[in-house]
């Protein structure tokens, strides 16, 4: 079983809804805006700046794309570390694009 980011099962409650402003957004969110830095390499501030996360918050993500195979950590030389999504990262990122279109044209035709 895989544990999630809040330690709970992986496969959580996400509505997949996209956020409006003022609205907090969803792991999967976060995780998709991290996939799509990292597609050609990125250190963790850009990351972290890029997808408008804490430092707390980089940590938790990091971690948990890390240890799940979705990016590769990649040491660049003696201070420099570069984060590099996967293959299994990218098909990730792209399954999380296609259910977001998807709930959000129900959400249209609604």
């Amino acid at each position: 079983m895989n544990i999630g980011l809040n330690g709970k099962q992986a496969l959580g409650s996400e509505t997949g809804q996209r956020v409006s402003v003022g609205q907090r957004r969803s792991n999967i969110e976060i995780i998709a805006d991290m996939l799509r830095v990292g597609e050609n390499g990125a250190g963790k501030t850009e990351i972290m700046y890029t997808a408008n996360m804490s430092y707390s918050q980089i940590q938790k993500y990091l971690d948990y794309l890390v240890g799940q195979g979705f990016i590769n950590k990649v040491e660049m030389d003696n201070t420099m570390i570069a984060y590099q999504v996967t293959d299994n990262g990218l098909k990730l990122l792209k399954a999380i694009d296609t259910l977001m279109e998807m709930l959000e044209s129900s959400n249209s035709q609604s």
